[in-house]
């Protein structure tokens, strides 16, 4: 029996050391860790804009300068970002007075003395003398089974993806004048193949930000896509407002090329394409698409050098 109660004391003790010092300290400081990995899952949208930008950058359809300017626009971004959510989001210290002190001790004299009293009230001490333990009739129970998590595997999943960019669309409610908001909801929309979400997105951003030729081209792409893969109508006149801004935009000149190809103005498109040529690496895969085009054209053309 003495044995017993030593060893109930030996496990109280250990109990009472991991419950006093939080409740004695205040709030756990790891919940900064488990912020910072809320706020982690809301900037996912950055983290796919930046990787566009750098699979663009790769093919040749940004160039090195516009790549620095679009990435340096979202680091700015991220930064204001994070800086809102920590400057709102931390919870005040909580300092512990002598009254809280004396709960705490409270507690850890209670819980053995509850302890013993409902032992002795409810339990069997005869038992303990027994020879060894009795075999249990509870089995344990099995780990659950499910899919894997984003957190487990380190990959977000597709509902994560959407709630975050509809967060990023709720907040434009309240801001409808920030215009990097704008592009990146309209750049994530088109991630997604949300072209007609991705078109309405990119008016709001191109309204606000009128000298941007990428931003143009990308609009008249997703109005493109929208309106079922054709350049004709307003994906053209969109088209050429980027050309206005930056005659010599890869981007643009690229959509230029396919429209005058799609209205079977096949010499015009050739003139496009050589241009786009010119800015862009011929082993890259936008260099080799885009020759394959100009050879394409000057077939249908009959030979047109």
């Amino acid at each position: 029996m003495i044995i017993f109660w030593l060893v109930s004391a030996f496990f109280l003790v250990i109990a009472l050391a991991f419950i006093l010092p939080p409740l004695l300290k205040g709030p756990d400081k790891n919940q900064e860790g488990a912020d910072s990995g809320r706020q982690e899952a809301n900037l996912s949208v950055y983290r796919d804009q930046l990787g566009e930008m750098e699979r663009d950058l790769r093919n040749g359809i940004l160039s090195p300068e516009q790549y620095r300017q679009d990435r340096d626009e979202l680091e700015r971004r991220l930064l204001e970002d994070v800086s809102a959510k920590r400057g709102g989001g931390e919870p005040a210290p909580v300092k512990m007075g002598s009254g809280g002190r004396g709960l705490v001790y409270g507690i850890a004299i209670g819980i053995p003395v509850v302890a013993i009293a409902l032992y002795l009230t409810l339990g069997n001490p005869n038992a303990i003398s027994a020879s060894g333990p009795a075999p249990s009739n509870t089995a344990r129970p099995a780990p659950a089974a499910g899919p894997m998590s984003s957190s487990a595997n380190g990959q977000r999943s597709p509902q994560q993806i959407e709630a975050n960019v509809a967060a990023l669309a709720k907040r434009l409610e309240q801001n409808p004048g920030d215009v990097q908001g704008w592009m990146m909801l309209a750049r994530s929309y088109s991630s997604m193949e949300k072209f007609s979400d991705a078109s309405a997105a990119y008016a709001k951003a191109t309204a606000l930000k009128t000298d941007d030729a990428n931003l143009w081209a990308e609009y008249a792409f997703s109005m493109a896509m929208a309106n079922g893969r054709s350049l004709q109508g307003q994906p053209s006149d969109l088209i050429h407002k980027a050309l206005q801004v930056d005659p010599e935009n890869p981007k643009a000149l690229q959509l230029a090329g396919s429209a005058a190809f799609e209205a079977k103005d096949y010499q015009k498109a050739i003139e496009y394409w050589q241009r786009v040529l010119q800015k862009t690496s011929p082993e890259s895969e936008v260099g080799q698409a885009i020759a394959e085009r100009i050879g394409e054209a000057r077939n249908l053309a009959g030979g047109v050098k």
